[in-house]
């Protein structure tokens, strides 16, 4: 039986759950989130009434990025469960009407796969062109300018073979070459594998970074007039991400997907621009940037973005908070926490919720000998990295959050987010938790929030005012950012859904989303 137009778009205008996994449930005690914990909380995310969960990394990895250095495409890290355990999460989770995406990591693999070490062996063996190699310059030096992501030369000189391998993150995570066909196919086969145990959808990690410049060109430089203390943004990354050779392997992906959700990841300089360019007909379903994962709340450029990401037939995809940046709380604002999961599920595009922001938990401080994270421990401390956002899960107000039973988590349970843990909130009047899942529920019952046009009526640094339709049903959404109270343009008289009632003026950091009579 051919599935339904409905079924096979459930991810327009979804609401995605992010999953850290490592930092979700801890069921062993070993101080790591688990599948058997996934399962165990199975009831709490279908409660929160969300469409799907993303789930982070789980294969084997030797963990010098948090999972994203795979060694193994196709099995589970043992540290995680079992294949056999992620296939009872998915059933749990497709039972109870959820969808479920898994992260995919093709730009790059451990060192430690069995491809990168055959490859890395000599220059005639049936892999060797399976990653990114090329010659030293007549003095040694690496091939171009390149510069990797976590600091340092792209390029890691390899005495067996002399040359030099490309790595745009870590020395321990070369880039696969997927200019090789051969290693195009095996993509392609390991997303059927995953497809075939059921999951919906894939989550592509930076997937602008599959292709480079064979003629591997000098990057130019920016110009900046003042150095960062990270030099990788002194360059235009022109040659050496989003390339316009990319474009065919992503048709290749969504023909070989179909149904199935791809959802890339994409980190550059024209965000907005690429969401638009990579998920345009007959490529990628959807795609998120960091474009509205930036340090600063503005309507006039959240508007902009959501038109430009949208057009055409293009869909994107919206986060105010991952896995990589500073949770929105701290980064927007506590004040503003109900604001912001309000104003999250009334954007055009397919939503993502970050683990713990249903909850307005804020950044946590990472003491510098528990860093795990390479970026932080690299740029320190001029940059503290991404464990901030990785903490455990906060279940209860007890010292380990509910998270688990062993002695030392693998990164600290955040005391400031005991108060604000699940149990403290879950069915509690008035709490960030039961304010998040009834804007969620709002999402789902209308089909203007979810499907519909976004048209801007105002839109500058203190707030924002947007108009959703779809058929007959029109909602206006407009947004205070301030702590002042602010005109209300438009709206006057319409039925309120959620939020502030007045007609004049919002109250400081408040909402309001209402319905216009037909």
């Amino acid at each position: 039986m051919t599935a339904s137009k409905t079924e096979q778009d459930w991810w327009r205008g979804a609401c995605l759950y992010e999953v850290y996994l490592r930092s979700f449930q801890d069921s062993d005690g070993d101080g790591e989130g688990d599948f058997a914990g996934v399962l165990r909380r199975m009831d709490y995310l279908a409660g929160l009434g969300i469409d799907g969960i993303w789930i982070t990394p789980f294969f084997p990895s030797p963990m010098h990025d948090s999972g994203y250095d795979v060694a193994d495409y196709r099995a589970v890290d043992p540290r995680f469960g079992t294949l056999d355990d992620f296939r009872a999460v998915t059933e749990a989770a497709q039972a109870r009407g959820l969808k479920v995406v898994i992260d995919q990591v093709y730009s790059h693999s451990s060192h430690l796969h069995p491809w990168f070490v055959e490859s890395a062996s000599s220059r005639d063996n049936p892999k060797a062109d399976w990653y990114v190699w090329a010659d030293p310059k007549p003095d040694g030096s690496p091939p171009n300018n390149w510069l990797a992501r976590f600091g340092g030369v792209a390029w890691e000189w390899n005495a067996s073979r002399r040359q030099y391998y490309l790595h745009n993150f870590l020395v321990e995570q070369p880039d696969l070459n997927l200019h090789n066909p051969e290693v195009q196919e095996e993509i392609l086969d390991t997303m059927d594998f995953w497809f075939d145990l059921g999951v919906d959808g894939l989550r592509l990690d930076v997937a602008n970074f599959f292709m480079h410049d064979r003629a591997l060109r000098d990057n130019p430089p920016t110009g900046a007039a003042e150095v960062p203390a990270n030099p990788y943004y002194l360059q235009h990354r022109i040659y050496d991400r989003s390339r316009p050779e990319n474009l065919p392997f992503l048709e290749r992906m969504r023909a070989r997907a179909g149904d199935r959700m791809l959802l890339a990841e994409i980190s550059c300089d024209a965000q907005v621009e690429r969401m638009a360019e990579y998920t345009a007909p007959g490529r990628l379903h959807t795609a998120y940037s960091f474009e509205l994962l930036c340090p600063e709340l503005d309507g006039a450029h959240i508007a902009r973005s959501v038109e430009t990401a949208g057009a055409g037939e293009s869909w994107p995809t919206w986060a105010f908070s991952n896995h990589d940046v500073p949770r929105v709380a701290t980064r927007w604002r506590p004040e503003r926490v109900r604001l912001l999961q309000a104003l999250l599920m009334c954007l055009r595009g397919t939503v993502i919720l970050y683990q713990g922001e249903e909850l307005g938990l804020p950044h946590s401080e990472v003491p510098r000998e528990r860093l795990q994270d390479p970026e932080a421990r690299r740029f320190w401390p001029n940059h503290r990295g991404r464990d901030g956002a990785r903490t455990p899960m906060a279940w209860d107000n007890s010292p380990a959050l509910g998270f688990s039973a062993a002695a030392e988590t693998w990164l600290p349970a955040e005391a400031a987010h005991g108060p604000l843990a699940v149990a403290e909130q879950l069915g509690q009047q008035g709490s960030d938790l039961e304010h998040c899942r009834a804007v969620i529920a709002l999402r789902a019952a209308r089909p203007a929030l979810r499907h519909g046009s976004f048209d801007t009526v105002e839109a500058d640094g203190t707030g924002l005012t947007f108009r959703r339709r779809k058929g007959a049903e029109e909602l206006i959404c407009s947004f205070n950012f301030t702590g002042t109270r602010r005109a209300l343009p438009v709206g006057a008289g319409a039925r309120t859904l959620m939020g502030a009632t007045e007609d004049a003026a919002l109250p400081p950091y408040s909402y309001t989303i209402r319905e216009v009579a037909a």
